[in-house]
């Protein structure tokens, strides 16, 4: 073919938009844009049934290359060796943890007194199902556009959280303070956490690593946002608390639910919008800056060529995961009250700390492997992705949840909780501001978390807690006295 007779390569939105800056055009203009058009389309539809994946299979329709497995439907063997492989070294090494999750199904059901170790077992055993829910994620993910499928991972990450959530709220209210320490705690293990051990294990590797403004000054940004929006109600409630002069107590909490349930809606209408932004309107910017970070990727080969799971397996891997995890929650959930109890644990550690560790793993292991990889802009779309759905998505979900079951959920967050996720966002903003991350940056990053874990750890446990711990040890020490 001749350089004259080969068409451009432009998409029509493209055309159209060079159509509007040039004015109109002539009917020859319209007609060879129309034919080249037509060209393009024809080329398009010919090597849809001609593309192959990086291991040289033949692409099925409607999936995409890098997701490609060569196979069709289930194959029990496949899937059990693929599964177990995992994403990366790391989480491979979770599933060795699946002994405690058969152990915490059995002392369920056999052992009711050994609360201990039902809570133990099933804390550890909530490992390896959440990466499990990761790790079919990211397969089916791999099969959709890359942007899409980013969202789609933090999305899989976050069904463990709503689950914990939703199971924690259907106990009634003696669950809420730990709800709203796990929602703030969720956000800080991602930010300070995760973000810290990304930013460290990258630098270890790597003197220094960069990424995208789009990435880090949008989620920080929106992350700021978010962090304001879910902040107000409490700020309402401690700015009045004590003043009778302005409001009657009863009268302000009730305000403050009202408040919160207003919150709730708009930022859950945030979210959509956050989702229209990177979806749509800005979907090639950001699907243009991950293809680019793939590049960077020091394995991809090695990575590319790894068996993949089928659509038909993924679906199942996410189904069988999310059943393990949905039985260790409710497993998990009941055995709070016990060990707040009885082992003088706060339910302000419980709900920081203990819970939303445990909850993220799977977006933790994920983000530390893309670090290690010198994927920044993965490592961040994950964790400011993962922290935008706790504060835009879960949040107003477990509100209007807690609203239709008539509890006392809202967003009247405890007073240093609130303060410490607003310092967090900004120390974490200022650190992304100049678009690169070494190994210093990471471990500050990891000490403020291990302080605000330390003082969570010493916070005390509401009045009406402490009282029936009071209770509870009175009368054990009434009852050695016998």
């Amino acid at each position: 073919m001749t350089t004259r007779e080969k068409p451009q390569r432009r998409r029509p939105t493209q055309e159209r938009r060079e159509n509007v800056f040039r004015g109109k055009s002539t009917s020859r203009e319209n007609s060879n844009a129309n034919y080249n058009y037509g060209q393009e389309q024809d080329k398009l539809e010919r090597g849809q049934d001609q593309r192959r994946s990086p291991g040289g299979n033949k692409v099925t329709r409607g999936i995409e290359p890098n997701g490609e497995s060569g196979r069709s439907w289930f194959h029990p063997w496949h899937f059990i060796r693929i599964c177990w492989s995992s994403s990366s070294h790391v989480a491979q090494w979770t599933n060795v943890l699946w002994p405690f999750t058969i152990a915490a199904m059995v002392l369920h059901f056999g052992y009711h007194d050994l609360h201990m170790w039902i809570f133990i077992t099933a804390y550890i055993g909530m490992v390896p199902a959440a990466n499990l829910v990761g790790f079919a994620g990211q397969e089916l993910a791999r099969k959709i556009p890359k942007v899409l499928g980013v969202i789609l991972e933090v999305t899989f990450g976050s069904i463990v959280e709503i689950i914990l959530f939703m199971v924690l709220i259907s106990e009634g209210d003696k669950n809420v303070p730990v709800i709203q320490a796990a929602i703030l705690g969720s956000i800080l293990a991602n930010m300070l956490l995760c973000l810290g051990a990304c930013f460290f294990v990258g630098g270890v590797y790597y003197p220094q690593q960069t990424f995208h403004e789009a990435i880090s000054e949008v989620g920080s940004n929106l992350m700021l946002v978010a962090g304001l929006g879910l902040v107000i109600p409490t700020i309402y409630y401690n700015s009045l608390q004590g003043r009778p002069a302005y409001i009657d107590p009863s009268r302000l909490e009730f305000e403050t639910k009202r408040i919160s349930y207003a919150a709730a809606i708009v930022l859950l209408v945030a979210f959509i919008m956050y989702l229209w932004f990177q979806i749509r309107s800005h979907h090639s910017l950001f699907e243009d800056i991950l293809e680019a970070d793939e590049e960077r990727d020091h394995d991809r080969h090695r990575d590319l060529a790894k068996a993949k799971l089928t659509l038909f397996e993924s679906i199942n891997a996410l189904i069988i995961a999310l059943t393990f995890v949905s039985f260790m929650a409710v497993v998990l959930v009941q055995q709070i009250e016990y060990i707040v109890l009885e082992h003088n644990v706060s339910d302000h550690f419980m709900g920081l700390i203990l819970v939303p560790v445990v909850e993220k793993v799977s977006e933790h292991l994920t983000a530390v492997d893309e670090a290690y990889d010198n994927q920044m802009n993965f490592a961040l779309a994950h964790i400011l992705g993962s922290s935008i759905q706790t504060a835009l998505l879960n949040t107003p979900l477990v509100v209007l949840v807690g609203w239709g079951l008539g509890t006392n959920m809202s967003m009247n967050f405890e007073l240093f909780d609130a303060v410490v996720l607003i310092l967090a966002i900004i120390v974490v903003g200022n650190f992304l501001r100049d678009e690169k991350s070494d190994y210093l940056e990471g471990a500050l990053c990891v000490f403020v978390y291990i302080l605000i874990a330390v003082t969570a750890y010493y916070y005390p446990n509401p009045i009406h807690v402490q009282e029936e711990i009071a209770h509870l040890a009175a009368e054990a020490a009434g009852g050695g006295g016998h």
